[in-house]
């Protein structure tokens, strides 16, 4: 999707959380597969959100910003579980903060 910034960052996030879920995955198959989900609800509902128009639109682009927001929390979670290092999500954090604030200008646009 030329042009669409976040739902580009969208595709580097799940590229970034790669390596990432296996080492949850080892420990946690549940855990890995919450943010895997979550992860994929943010490009596709940013995809299906490009193609309305209003509210519908504006719909989409909040499921997106929740998913975003759950794969931030459950990083959280796994490294409060000790599954990961702080270290080891730095880029990925990087990535889910900057889509967050992304989607939260896309949910509030100027008016």
């Amino acid at each position: 999707m030329a042009g669409f910034e976040a739902y580009n960052l969208s595709l580097e996030l799940i590229t970034a959380l790669r390596p990432i879920l296996v080492s949850v995955g080892n420990q946690d198959r549940d855990l890995a597969e919450q943010i895997r989900r979550a992860a994929s609800s943010v490009p596709l509902n940013l995809s299906e959100g490009a193609r309305r128009i209003g509210r519908d639109r504006s719909h989409c682009f909040r499921i997106a910003a929740g998913s975003a927001a759950e794969v931030r929390a459950a990083i959280a979670v796994a490294i409060g579980w000790g599954y990961l290092a702080e270290i080891q999500v730095g880029a990925a954090n990087q990535l889910v903060d900057r889509l967050i604030a992304m989607l939260w200008r896309l949910t509030h646009p100027k008016k």
